[in-house]
């Protein structure tokens, strides 16, 4: 298995602040990450490293094969899908469902007077009609209740049909029956035969698809455990890192927390 993503003791300081602090962590082609941790633990930090939207402060990252400082960010960044609320903010309400998707191909939010190619536009559609959204394309975004929008972020996310896939609380805010509709097409397609290596970023082990197959725990920056799920989703390591006492069950593939008192 190839490895596409490598941090190296990477840490990131922000206003004399170390969000993360002294990183290192490997995926490889074909694992399934989720990153775990409270508020403020560095989770969305690590995932803009990863996308190559953040440089770190110190220490070594390679993303794709390529070292993060000295690799054209033009060329680097279309390999990497990445869907974020942080993206979502500057997609303009108006902008057609089919539009927003297709602008990946050029990494920009918002169609201007870019020219696409015939196999672009088809490309846009069929990946709109995998995830249950071709029935959208001419909607506009701002119209779209929140679970329709996540689906298209992570639609648009896949257009360029990337070798790293991110994925930043992709089922934030929504209710249960759009959580659970989410979570049953990530786990669908992280299980498919050429889905790329994915990295969600999420508060709450209910939120976990199935089909991921690693974890990583984050608490004020650093790396609290790593590995495969079995071994990191466990009371110990996850009551260390959110500082409660947990009863930790697994069920089918799913996983859920509570605590003990």
């Amino acid at each position: 298995m190839p490895t596409v993503l490598q941090l190296t003791d990477v840490s990131v300081v922000r206003d004399g602040s170390r969000v993360v602090d002294s990183v290192n962590w490997t995926v490889d082609s074909e694992e399934r990450w989720v990153v775990l941790g409270p508020n403020g633990a560095g989770k969305t930090t690590i995932l803009q490293v990863a996308a190559a939207q953040t440089h770190p402060s110190s220490g070594h990252a390679e993303i794709l094969g390529e070292d993060l400082g000295s690799v054209d960010l033009f060329d680097l960044r279309p390999r990497i899908g990445f869907a974020s609320t942080t993206i979502a903010r500057r997609i303009p309400p108006k902008e057609k469902v089919v539009d927003v998707v297709l602008t990946a191909a050029y990494s920009v939010t918002g169609r201007w007077n870019e020219e696409y190619e015939g196999v672009d536009v088809r490309r846009a559609h069929r990946v709109l009609d995998e995830w249950n959204l071709g029935h959208l394309a001419e909607r506009t975004f701002g119209d779209l209740s929140d679970g329709e929008q996540k689906r298209v972020q992570i639609a648009r996310s896949v257009m360029t049909d990337p070798e790293l896939l991110l994925l930043d609380e992709p089922a934030a805010s929504l209710d249960l029956g759009a959580r659970e509709e989410l979570l049953r097409m990530l786990g669908g397609y992280a299980s498919s035969e050429g889905a790329p290596a994915i990295v969600m970023v999420t508060h709450h082990v209910e939120e976990i698809p199935r089909g991921f197959t690693h974890a990583l725990l984050l608490s004020h920056g650093q790396v609290e455990a790593s590995g495969p799920l079995a071994e990191v989703l466990t009371a110990e390591t996850l009551g260390a890192t959110f500082g409660l006492d947990l009863d930790v069950t697994e069920l089918d593939g799913r996983y859920s927390a509570r605590a003990t008192s």
